[in-house]
């Protein structure tokens, strides 16, 4: 297990947007594991479960987790395809990868880590059996680009699997969730890290970025997939997109 924290060249050095959430994240990498926990009371890792399971990874397959963060899905995946897998983790943050490690260690996992922008992998056509971002495709400054790029890197006939944010189709769900969204996940995003516009950023990046038919539709317009389905958990919180890459 290992973590390389090269700065990655390519499209995101000078991009001020992503430069703005580089940053942002950075800020909160120090307590984000915490802040996820408080937040969803935990259920983000069952999703996380949930993506794993769907995605039907086996032992001795060959993952790639973008946006990996801390690690969370990365270790999810690792715990499936065993010894004889190997899994990969990549962020652009290079802060947010620091606890990855040691939570893998922890775990007697062996997980490799490095810093590399989704719109710009360092990593061959084909490379990968799987390959996916969880909470992180809304936050990359072309959408499409980077979606390619998870695409690029699978084999043909393996799987990029996205696990993002969305709203409740349910009304008085919708309602609920919008105000726990507006009013109180940044005020206590914002006392548990330190940082409450952060946490009013990714509320508002939720809100406003595609889920179910509009997200398939971005997916399709890459393409780069034979069939493209979806599922909603608790309650359409968030979804789990699973794309065959042609």
């Amino acid at each position: 297990m290992n973590m390389e924290t090269t700065t990655p060249a390519g499209p995101t050095a000078g991009r001020p947007e992503s430069e703005k959430v580089r940053s942002m994240f950075s800020q909160i990498a120090g307590r984000y594991d915490l802040a996820n926990n408080v937040l969803s009371g935990g259920v983000h890792h069952l999703w996380r479960q949930n993506l794993v399971d769907w995605s039907g990874a086996k032992p001795g397959d060959k993952i790639l987790d973008c946006a990996t963060g801390t690690g969370d899905l990365a270790l999810e995946f690792k715990s499936v395809v065993g010894p004889t897998g190997e899994v990969t983790g990549t962020d652009f943050c290079a802060e947010m990868l620091v606890p990855a490690p040691a939570k893998a260690q922890s775990r007697g996992l062996d997980v490799q880590f490095s810093q590399a922008d989704v719109m710009n992998l360092p990593f061959a056509d084909a490379s990968f059996d799987i390959a996916s971002i969880s909470f992180g495709i809304r936050n990359v400054s072309d959408p499409v680009k980077g979606i390619s790029e998870l695409a690029r890197v699978v084999k043909s006939g393996g799987y990029v699997m996205v696990l993002e944010f969305g709203q409740p189709k349910h009304e008085l769900i919708a309602k609920a969730y919008n105000l726990y969204s507006e009013k109180v996940l940044p005020t206590i995003g914002g006392l548990l890290t330190g940082q409450k516009s952060a946490y009013e950023y990714l509320q508002n990046s939720s809100a406003q970025f595609p889920c179910r038919e509009d997200f398939v539709a971005l997916m399709r317009s890459t393409g780069r997939f034979q069939t493209i389905e979806y599922r909603p958990v608790t309650f359409g919180i968030a979804y789990i997109y699973k794309a065959r890459v042609i």
